[in-house]
């Protein structure tokens, strides 16, 4: 299984390229459901990498996938501006699905 980006910058494109990660960079609702399509039809993928910014934007689309598929996995990534999440996100959730404060 191999991964595939999905990125809004190139930016982001162009560092996963470096590593050998194929993808694509898209800018609107419509072709982000185009491409997320295709990546789930394509068996080969078992990881898809998605921007922050598109979960933020269209969480309807990503969490769909997220929810509904076994495969592939969504994984979200910051972007070249850096992560939208609180500095303290990990221990927040874990607080939050465990009910223990650490």
């Amino acid at each position: 299984m191999r991964m595939y980006l999905i990125s809004d910058n190139i930016d982001t494109y162009t560092g996963m390229r470096l590593a050998g990660v194929e993808g694509v960079v898209i800018h609107s609702k419509k072709h982000l459901k185009q491409q997320l399509d295709k990546a789930i039809a394509d068996k080969t993928i078992g990881i898809i990498l998605i921007t922050e910014k598109f979960s933020r934007e269209f969480p309807e689309i990503v969490d769909d996938v997220k929810l509904n598929r076994r495969l592939p996995l969504i994984i979200e990534i910051p972007d070249r501006h850096g992560t939208g999440r609180k500095p303290n996100f990990i221990t927040d959730y874990v607080n939050e699905a465990i009910g223990l404060k650490l």
